[in-house]
Formats: structure tokens, C-alpha cells, sequence
């Protein structure tokens, strides 16, 4: 199961900088309930100082993780993913 997690780690690209949520780091923890069948990831704090750098850095951000969770979730097909900061 690491394996396949830090896979799609490396594969989900920021669309902006092209770097992966590895390389930049978004990602602080993962849990794994095998009781709830649920995956829980948990972001570090991302906090843009200029309003224009907050709306646009939202729109990466929301990009980034909707094609985090669907890659999770082709890889977790029987387990429900969970995206939040902690």
C-alpha cells in the first residue's frame, strides 16, 4: 500500500510548476482505516500572502487535488478517500 501511495505522490502533478505533490511537499500525513475502509490525507498548510496569490493559488490547489483523489481512488477503488488539512 506505500508503494502504490507514494506512486501517486509522484504522479499527480502541481499544473503550474509541473512538480509533483512529493516534491512540493503538500501532503503532511496519510492515515488508513481498514475498519471504515477510508483513506485520510492530510495537507500542510499552504497560506499565500497577496489576495491575487489566494485566488489563483486556490484554483491550482483545488486542480491538484481533484486529480489526487481520482488517482487514489483508481488505485483505492474499494476504499473512500478523505482530503483535508489537520
Amino acid at each position: 500500500m506505500t508503494r502504490k501511495i507514494e506512486a501517486v505522490l509522484e504522479k499527480v502533478k502541481e499544473p503550474e510548476s509541473l512538480l509533483s505533490i512529493a516534491q512540493l511537499g503538500l501532503v503532511e500525513k496519510i492515515s488508513y482505516s481498514a475498519e471504515n475502509k477510508k483513506l485520510r490525507v492530510f495537507l500542510n498548510s499552504i497560506n499565500p500572502t497577496h489576495s491575487c496569490c489566494t485566488l489563483i493559488g486556490s484554483l491550482l490547489l483545488y486542480t491538484t487535488l481533484k486529480n489526487l483523489t481520482e488517482e487514489l481512488q483508481k488505485e483505492f477503488p474499494d476504499l473512500s478517500i478523505e482530503i483535508g488539512e489537520e
